[in-house]
């Protein structure tokens, strides 16, 4: 038992890791477009958040849940998720930034924390949860 808890703990740790990492892709594409365009939120944030998704995705599946499941089906699980929290934190997003003016990069931080706490348990118990530690590097662990 105290084995599972640690290996969960750590799975917590990775994901964190990588979602900071990600994070900072989302910030630094967001940023680069809202100074470097006259773009509303919604574009600046939607393409930040596609190129975060994709980063934090290929990581997570390789390092965190270790999975050998099917990429494309994977991938569409995930896609689902995002089918829901794209256009939700997009509305919502960009109603904060553009009818109240709150600053862009509080609205995408406030966004890029419910997205953490939302997709970990997402992929640890719906995407990954059947297929967690199958992949080659997993069994070289065991």
């Amino acid at each position: 038992m105290e084995d599972n808890k640690r290996k969960e703990i750590m799975r917590a740790v990775k994901f964190t890791l990588f979602s900071i990492s990600a994070g900072v892709i989302e910030i630094v594409v967001f940023t680069l477009l809202d100074v470097l365009t006259k773009w509303p939120y919604w574009p600046c944030y939607l393409i930040a958040l596609i190129a975060s998704v994709v980063w934090n995705f290929t990581l997570n599946r390789q390092f965190t849940f270790q999975s050998a499941n099917n990429v494309p089906i994977a991938m569409l699980k995930v896609a689902a998720f995002y089918a829901v929290f794209t256009p939700v934190s997009t509305i919502a997003g960009n109603y904060l930034a553009e009818t109240l003016g709150w600053p862009g990069i509080l609205v995408t931080a406030l966004n890029m924390i419910c997205n953490f706490v939302l997709e970990f348990l997402y992929d640890r118990f719906f995407v990954f949860g059947k297929s967690l530690d199958t992949n080659e590097r997993a069994k070289r662990q065991k």
